[in-house]
C-alpha cells in the first residue's frame, strides 16, 4: 500500500521568501488562463476567483456563489467549493513564481454555502520542503469576518512549465500564440526553484 501525502507540512519545513517579482501587496493576482473554471474571467459560468497577493505568502480571494454552483437545491456544491480551494490555494503559487501542481486537497465543510453569498478565503504558505510547498485556508460566509464555512489545506509539487505545455494540444497552444493573455502563467521570467 502506498503512503498518502500530508497536507501538513513537516517539522522543519521552512516558510519560503517572497519572489522579488510577485504581484504587489494587495494587487489582484492574474488568472493563470482566461479560460480556467477557477478563476477565468471567459469563461462563461465558472467561479470567476479573484484573489489578491497579501503582504506576505499569504492572498486574500473571493467568489460568489450562483445558480451554476448549485448543487442541492439552493446550496453550493462541494466539489465546487473544493474547487474554489484548490484555486485560491494555487494562487499562492504566484508568491514564489514557480509553477506547482496539485498533489493532494483535504477540504472541510463546516457549514451550508447558500447560492447569492460570496465566499471570502484567505490561505498562505506553511511551509516548503525542496518541490513541496504546503498550504491552508479557511472560507468565510459574505465578510472577512464572517462565520468560517469551509476550510482546506493542500500539498504543491513544483513542476517546470513544460509540464503544462507538453499537455496541452497542439492546435491549442497554436491559439494561444495568437492570444497570449489567455496564458498568463507562460512568463519567460518565470523561475523554477527546487
Amino acid at each position: 500500500m502506498s503512503r498518502i501525502a500530508s497536507t501538513t507540512a513537516p517539522e522543519g519545513a521552512l516558510i519560503p521568501e517572497r519572489h522579488p517579482k510577485a504581484p504587489a501587496v494587495g494587487s489582484k493576482i492574474p488568472s493563470h488562463f482566461g479560460h480556467c473554471f477557477g478563476c477565468g474571467d471567459q469563461h462563461p459560468t465558472g467561479l470567476h476567483l479573484v484573489a489578491y497577493a497579501g503582504e506576505g505568502v499569504d492572498i486574500t480571494a473571493r467568489f460568489t456563489v450562483t445558480q451554476d454552483h448549485q448543487g442541492a437545491p439552493g446550496l453550493a456544491h462541494g466539489g465546487l467549493l473544493s474547487l474554489a480551494f484548490d484555486e485560491a490555494l494555487g494562487k499562492l503559487m504566484w508568491l514564489l513564481r514557480s509553477p506547482a501542481v496539485t498533489a493532494r486537497l483535504e477540504t472541510d465543510f463546516l457549514m451550508p454555502v447558500p447560492i447569492g453569498s460570496t465566499l471570502h478565503i484567505s490561505a498562505k504558505i506553511n511551509g516548503q520542503v525542496r518541490r513541496k510547498v504546503f498550504t491552508s485556508a479557511e472560507g468565510r460566509l459574505n465578510s472577512p469576518q464572517g462565520p468560517i464555512v469551509v476550510r482546506a489545506s493542500a500539498l504543491f509539487v513544483i513542476v517546470t512549465m513544460d509540464h503544462f505545455l507538453n499537455n496541452a494540444p497542439q492546435e491549442y497552444l497554436a491559439q494561444l500564440a495568437k492570444t497570449p493573455e489567455l496564458l498568463a502563467f507562460v512568463d519567460p521570467q518565470f523561475e523554477i526553484n527546487p
